[in-house]
């Protein structure tokens, strides 16, 4: 993981390939207006930054800021492509008459340029949702933010403002959902600081069982540790029955739930009870943060599997996406219950930037096998 302390992006839509054909539709459209600059009509709403060439970038800049050329001047001269290439050749090194000259060879039939800006404008839309899922995935992995929640909820909300733009632009069509196989959850590295508040919370709850009740926020699946997420249900299953709870009716509760093992017996679980410090929302709300962000980051690795799978649609990587935003959402709310942190206004989408001692915990090697892999 990255251990910067800026949130400042590393990469920006410039480095995200296009896909292999959208090249030969960049010629296409290209050339299609250069033979017919009147052309540019017909097409929906596009732009030079849909292009994912640069040199393509500044050729359709020229195309879109010149005033087209009479038909019979244009048939008779090549102003047309004189004027492209003199506007276009000083943001574009390396610009020649031959390369002009090459797109509009490349071009089947000028008429279907509206089928290739579709093509330009869907690998557009690809490659902005990746570019936001790999920012989230950032935020969502970067230990030195000073307040990474809110970073991650920031990016979950720019990439949710521009999924519903993009809706608008790309119809619905049968088979929807994307068939994209998930990707395989984030190895989840139990560190001892986790562990250790994991810990911390368990005792001090035992200690202090009334903050249990509002605490309904915290559920066993967001604590990193199986075990410890096992022993927190068995205080939440108490006191909502109206039972007493301390160490003893929780180490019984443990006995019940199957938790105590050769491993992990009843001396253990009293050692691990009997040391509360601080408060129970305290820990609680460290646990749930290292929830949400975990969450963030398996968000942003599902839509990114969604945008790198050329077989879906606009449509299916928008559906895909958004159904994995949805998960991070409910672990938001929860956040934003335990921190009183009421949601915000979402902001428009950003353009594209150029231990302590005790028993050793039960870990599970991977979210697969962990609690937290159900969510």
């Amino acid at each position: 993981m990255p251990n910067s302390h800026t949130s400042e992006p590393e990469f920006g839509l410039a480095d995200i390939p296009p896909n292999p054909p959208v090249y030969f539709a960049e010629q296409a459209l290209l050339g299609g207006l250069l033979l017919d600059p009147h052309r540019i009509k017909t097409l929906s709403p596009l732009g030079p930054d849909h292009f994912a060439s640069a040199i393509h970038r500044a050729i359709f800049a020229a195309i879109a800021a010149l005033p087209a050329p009479s038909a019979d001047l244009h048939a008779k001269e090549p102003v047309w492509i004189t004027a492209v290439l003199a506007h276009a050749r000083p943001h574009a090194r390396g610009l020649t008459p031959s390369y002009l000259h090459a797109l509009a060879g490349a071009c089947p039939n000028p008429a279907h340029a509206p089928s290739y800006a579709r093509m330009v404008r869907s690998d557009h839309a690809r490659r902005t949702v990746l570019l936001h899922a790999g920012l989230l995935v950032q935020a969502a992995t970067d230990w030195g933010l000073p307040d990474p929640a809110t970073v991650v909820l920031s990016r979950a909300d720019a990439l949710t403002t521009l999924l519903d733009q993009l809706a608008g632009s790309f119809p619905s069509h049968p088979g929807s959902l994307p068939r994209t196989p998930p990707p395989a959850p984030p190895g989840l590295q139990v560190e001892p600081e986790a562990a250790s508040e994991e810990q911390l919370l368990l005792s001090t709850a035992t200690a202090y069982p009334e903050a249990l009740a509002s605490m309904r926020w915290l559920r066993p699946e967001d604590f990193t540790t199986e075990l410890y997420g096992g022993l927190y249900r068995c205080l939440t299953s108490l006191a909502s029955r109206g039972e007493p709870v301390d160490k003893v009716t929780v180490l019984w509760e443990a006995q019940q739930h199957g938790l105590l093992t050769s491993a992990f017996g009843s001396q253990e679980a009293l050692e691990l009870l009997a040391t509360p410090a601080g408060t129970p929302e305290h820990w609680g709300e460290q646990i749930l943060r290292r929830s949400l962000l975990h969450r963030a980051h398996l968000t942003g690795l599902h839509v990114q599997a969604f945008t790198q799978d050329l077989n879906n649609s606009p449509h299916q990587v928008i559906t895909g996406s958004r159904r994995a935003l949805a998960h991070l959402s409910a672990v938001r709310a929860r956040w934003q219950r335990a921190t009183g942190r009421m949601p915000a206004g979402r902001p428009p989408a950003p353009p594209a930037p150029a231990s302590r001692a005790g028993p050793s915990p039960q870990r599970t090697s991977s979210p697969g096998t962990s609690s937290r892999s159900a969510r």
